[in-house]
């Protein structure tokens, strides 16, 4: 077996020609925080980027940061605090969930799988804020997409298609974020006591409102006890973050709470403890037990996924929470009996998308880690494999 472990773009470069020349398949990693996502790698080489690091480009005024694809998000992150700044799209850490440690995940790593958090409904994912690349491809050619600015948008389409690409088209070296200012204080409204039907509705109404909401959150008693001992009163718990200025975020607060009157069991979380719970909510620490239990991430629409979980818990033992107002449920399975039956129940309630984020390696070979194309789009996916890795040399299977 030959580990490449390139510290420059040149020699990630070298790394791949020598794959393409010997049709010798790679499996691209970096600290290997999300290793275990998707079927288990077929390939007796890999190219380790941990040592692609280091921020290249940094400019607060324009908003703009580019680092190498192996520097750790923690890092980037601090730099961005120190000037009162964060990457909008709040990457969520998979890490703990899948027993590797907190904070190893990379840049490139939140490009590759398009990772997202709470704030998803406001700001959307790392697609949306990505503007350039640095590549190389499967083809042994290395390749540039996107600008250094906000207002360039040339090669938008090629930078985007990276995202969620998980390391099967090309092994980026450089990655080129929009940021963003970091809100000067944040506060979370707690509505408790609702069941799952009735919290998506206050969730919608509370989305609907000028409140601008920034993470809408339902944890059913179980899990609200386990993540919210000594921050959330007992039973279910329904949250609605609004972050901003400080009077803005207490107008809009006040605004929500006339929404949903004096009968709505209110109580608010403020600003650390409110940052330190979304944290937890967006890396499924609740699911985060040290075992091999499946854990399902599916995206329904809202109205229907409640629904679908509903139907589900009438099969088989299921733990679940919401995120994005209802739309993104996360799922823990006591067993793997039952793991193929949640995609055909979610085609009863209108369809979704459906991950499975962690399970035995034995289930992450039978059952199809990413959902199923439909065939027009399964098609184009395959076109664009083509194009960028016409001999399957990165990450075989993975996405298989």
């Amino acid at each position: 077996m030959t580990t490449f472990t390139p510290s420059s773009a040149a020699e990630v470069l070298d790394a791949v020609a020598w794959a393409v020349a010997e049709e010798a398949p790679v499996e691209v990693v970096g600290h290997r925080s999300k290793r275990s996502i998707g079927r288990p790698p077929q390939t007796e080489h890999a190219i380790d980027l941990s040592g692609l690091t280091g921020v290249t480009l940094y400019e607060p005024e324009e908003l703009v940061l580019s680092a190498r694809a192996g520097t750790p998000l923690a890092e980037i992150q601090r730099l961005l605090a120190e000037h009162n700044q964060e990457l909008a799209f709040e990457p969520m850490d998979y890490g703990p969930l899948l027993g590797a440690p907190q904070g190893r995940g990379t840049i490139g790593g939140a490009l590759a799988a398009n990772l997202s958090g709470p704030r998803r409904i406001k700001a959307g994912a790392a697609r949306d804020h990505i503007l350039g690349v640095s590549a190389v491809s499967g083809r042994g050619e290395a390749f540039k997409s996107g600008g250094r600015v906000v207002k360039n948008v040339t090669g938008y389409d090629l930078s985007k298609a990276m995202a969620g690409s998980w390391g099967t088209l090309a092994v980026v070296t450089n990655v080129t974020f929009k940021v963003l200012p970091a809100a000067e204080t944040e506060t979370t409204l707690v509505l408790t006591g609702l069941l799952d039907d009735a919290a998506v509705s206050a969730m919608a109404l509370a989305m609907g409102s000028p409140a601008e909401v920034s993470g809408a959150a339902h944890l059913p008693e179980t899990v609200a006890a386990r993540i919210g001992a000594g921050t959330l009163p007992s039973g279910a718990a329904t949250l609605l973050r609004i972050e901003g200025f400080g009077p803005s975020v207490e107008y809009r607060v006040r605004h929500l709470r006339d929404l949903f009157g004096s009968g709505a069991g209110l109580s608010e979380v403020p600003a650390e403890a409110s940052k330190i719970l979304w944290r937890v909510i967006r890396d499924v620490t609740a699911f985060a037990d040290g075992s091999e239990k499946p854990v399902w991430r599916v995206s329904m629409a809202p109205s229907k996924a409640h629904e679908m979980v509903m139907a589900l818990r009438m099969e088989t033992a299921v733990e679940a929470y919401y995120e994005w107002a209802g739309g993104l449920a996360w799922l823990r399975m006591e067993d793997d009996s039952e793991v193929d039956f949640l995609r055909r129940l979610m085609r009863r309630f209108g369809g979704g998308h459906a991950t499975l984020v962690r399970a035995s390696p034995a289930v992450r070979a039978a059952v199809p880690a990413f959902e199923p194309q439909p065939p027009a789009l399964a098609a184009l996916s395959a076109r664009l494999k083509e194009q960028f890795d016409p001999k399957g040399i990165l990450n075989p299977g993975r996405m298989g």
